[in-house]
């Protein structure tokens, strides 16, 4: 009979006494990053004004609008989602309305979507008797995304629905927040996070998921992402996906899996440029492309590099930084990899001889 099942195998025949196939459902995988996101706003690391304000809030105190700005991976989103869901516990899908980068967020959903739920009121007790805030929170992520007549939209939507909504800008960059809006929100700047927070949270997440990782590899993640903790933990993720909990996770394997460019290459390039010898910086440039290296990281690298170098003189640095930005620029327009590091390596020769 199990032959007519479409899509059965026999073992799951087996297994649901010929009924047809299990209905047991495995557990997908959960990101990291989703796992171990802070659940409360005691969890968020390192943004100490924010968090202070919070907590008061949820004491008992009003909540503000908020603008939360600065680096991506340093806290933001989770930080107010930690706080709505401490607020509204059950009703946090109900009161809680998250536009992210991926949704459209022109003037039409500011005018309809979000005006829509603005509008709503809302009581100041949960079913279960419980007391909750009397208002609900509209989340607006990558919110320097937004147009400007979208954003003078939101402004007026702001000034109309103040006692029922509160709303939470979220944005990289608010310099492309017009004054209006910002005037009206608390500001708070999410600073990157130190070098111990990360390494303290990986080895949180080592040891919670059983992951062998040398120290070498965690201060190797953390020159890598640069403050990011998202990116941190997405790297360390991607690395156990490839070396499984038998085999430690070494600092070259962190090199090798997020494309980050060792330094002995940038090491060999100077070298190289020092010499003025074209036909050496032609054989290493050949013998880098191999390697499949991004030009773009490369550069990127090559930044920190020469600007904390010591042997070199303000001037020689300013003439290589100078070409470097105009390479970087063709670079990113769609320029050939090839031509543009050469050109930045023939600028970098003549640059040493000043």
């Amino acid at each position: 009979m199990h032959a007519f099942l479409k899509g059965a195998k026999p073992a799951d025949v087996a297994k649901s006494g010929g009924e047809g196939p299990s209905k047991e459902k495995k557990k997908r995988p959960v990101p990291w990053v989703e796992k171990y996101r802070p659940k409360t706003v005691e969890d968020v690391v390192e943004q100490g004004e924010v968090v202070s304000v919070l907590r008061e809030c949820l004491s008992g105190a009003d909540l503000p609008n908020l603008l939360l700005y600065g680096p991506p991976g340093t806290g933001k989103t989770s930080t107010i989602l930690a706080a709505a869901r401490q607020l509204f516990g059950d009703l946090f899908k109900d009161r809680v309305l998250e536009l992210n980068a991926s949704d459209d967020r022109g003037i039409s959903v500011i005018r309809t979507k979000v005006k829509s739920f603005a509008q709503l009121t809302a009581s100041a007790c949960r079913p279960d008797g419980k007391p909750c805030p009397p208002f609900k929170i509209i989340i607006l992520d990558e919110a320097d995304a937004m147009t400007h007549a979208a954003q003078a939209a939101l402004r007026r939507t702001m000034e109309m629905h103040t006692k029922t909504t509160r709303f939470c800008l979220i944005c990289n960059y608010v310099s492309k927040i017009i004054q209006p809006i910002t005037s009206r929100c608390t500001k708070f700047r999410f600073k990157p996070l130190k070098e111990e927070m990360v390494i303290e949270r990986l080895q949180l997440i080592s040891d919670s998921e059983l992951i062998k990782v040398d120290p070498e590899a965690l201060k190797a993640i953390v020159g890598i992402s640069g403050g990011d903790m998202r990116r941190a933990i997405t790297t360390l993720q991607s690395c156990y996906r490839l070396k499984g909990n038998e085999n430690a996770i070494t600092e070259t394997d962190i090199l090798e899996i997020s494309g980050f460019v060792p330094p002995k290459y940038l090491e060999k390039f100077l070298s190289a440029c020092k010499s003025g010898d074209f036909k050496q910086l032609e054989e290493f440039v050949e013998d880098f492309l191999y390697e499949a290296f991004s030009i773009g990281q490369f550069f990127e690298q090559f930044n920190e590099f020469i600007v904390f170098h010591d042997g070199l003189t303000d001037k020689q640095k300013a003439g290589i930084l100078d070409r470097l930005g105009e390479c970087c620029f063709r670079l990113h327009n769609g320029g050939s990899e090839y031509i543009q590091i050469m050109d930045f390596g023939c600028a970098t020769i003549q640059a040493l001889r000043q």
